[in-house]
């Protein structure tokens, strides 16, 4: 469109802005409450260490895949796109709704939980705070995106604008009360925001992970997908740090608490409030406040995912299920037998499974076939071990309060 193309052509304003606006990066370690941060951020190492010690390593990918589309909802839930986790598994295997409006959602999710594979692949390990980095996780967003979802517009002025993916804003903008930096001066914030979290130990990053997450909202490098860019990039610090494996995720605890979420972000925007507020622009208490809160909501997110997958409870959950589905004659007699040995043993290998029936290697196959339709077994190929899936329309039932309660 000419407007676009005229948009395009301006030259991008830079303000000449100092770095210091952004300061604190860091909580002093003379604040007041910084002690208690220290011991949150010891608690969740922890937690999460100790969680993931207690997962057969075959369940770790099968809990990791449900994990992103978690993830993924809750994340655009925040932004007010409320995508059914059912529709995005279907996404996920090229079902797609004939609603324009719900299509879009969908591709918008599959391109998320894509992002958040590739992350949790490795994708930026070593270089998360680098700004190229910041830049590819937005471009790997938006490029699959649907063109609608890529039009910007100012509610103030009505004008439109198209997203380029991993392209930094060329224009000024307005986020509530916060007027971020000049679009010319975003490369060199955040080559100041990689100077200082790219050189942090494990245990600073860890109570960092938050100023790291409100810095680069405040920063705004992009015209739109800033919220989602800090999520990710607050998981990916997370998981490298803390070598969490991608089984939980802060995601849930924001988006429940998603009012809190957002007010600390306010606050954390405003300016030093007096002499006892931190020595830097922004106000230093707000941010301690805003990190206690992370923090809380990361250990307790340890502390739900370890609750849901405490092994009696998730097999008693899981038997139960395939009992019914027995009675029910949609799954044949013997289901169960081979669902509860790969609870105990992480994965099954197929031949293993006639001795597990006791009624021969053809019955056997028949069995593993129809918990394989049903999708709650995962196999890499036809000779590949059986493992253990979690099929997004049974999370209520093995997994309860992952997702809300939602009608099919």
């Amino acid at each position: 469109m000419k407007a676009d193309m005229e948009a395009d052509t301006r030259t991008v304003i830079d303000r000449g802005e100092t770095t210091s606006l952004m300061e604190p990066l860091l909580i002093s370690e003379a604040a007041r409450n910084r002690a208690r941060l220290t011991d949150l951020a010891f608690e969740l190492a922890q937690k999460s260490a100790g969680f993931r010690r207690s997962l057969p390593a075959s369940l770790l990918e099968s809990l990791a895949t449900i994990v992103r589309t978690m993830n993924c909802y809750y994340s655009n839930l925040i932004e007010g796109h409320a995508t059914h986790p059912i529709d995005i598994e279907r996404a996920l295997a090229g079902d797609f709704s004939a609603d324009r409006r719900q299509r879009d959602l969908q591709l918008e999710a599959k391109a998320h939980i894509a992002v958040q594979r590739w992350i949790d692949g490795g994708g930026v390990r070593g270089r998360v705070v680098d700004a190229e980095s910041i830049r590819e996780i937005h471009r790997r967003f938006c490029e699959a995106l649907p063109p609608d979802l890529l039009v910007v517009s100012n509610p103030d002025t009505q004008e439109t604008a198209t997203l380029v993916p991993g392209e930094f804003r060329t224009r000024d903008v307005k986020v509530g009360r916060h007027v971020p930096i000049s679009p010319g001066a975003v490369p060199r914030f955040l080559g100041r925001y990689q100077e200082v979290y790219g050189r942090l130990g494990p245990a600073d990053t860890v109570v960092a992970a938050a100023a790291a997450h409100h810095r680069v909202l405040w920063i705004h490098p992009f015209l739109d997908g800033n919220g989602r860019v800090a999520r990710l990039l607050s998981h990916a610090m997370v998981l490298e740090t803390l070598d969490t494996g991608a089984v939980w995720s802060i995601g849930r605890g924001l988006a429940r608490n998603v009012s809190a979420y957002k007010d600390h972000l306010a606050a954390c925007d405003q300016t030093r409030r007096n002499d006892l507020d931190g020595w830097g622009n922004l106000s230093q208490e707000a941010l301690t406040e805003f990190t206690r809160f992370f923090l809380e909501t990361c250990v307790d997110q340890v502390g739900f995912m370890e609750g849901l997958v405490q092994p009696d409870r998730l097999r008693a959950r899981i038997l139960l299920w395939a009992e019914e589905q027995v009675r029910l004659n949609h799954l044949l007699p013997k289901s169960g037998a081979i669902l509860e040995a790969i609870l105990y043993r992480g994965e099954l290998q197929r031949p293993d499974a006639a001795g597990i029936v006791g009624t021969g290697a053809r019955q056997a196959r028949r069995v593993v076939m129809a918990l394989l339709e049903k999708g709650v077994l995962t196999s890499g190929s036809t000779r590949a071990p059986l493992r253990l899936a979690f099929p997004a329309a049974l999370v209520p039932r093995w997994l309860p309060g992952l997702f809300p309660d939602m009608p099919a």
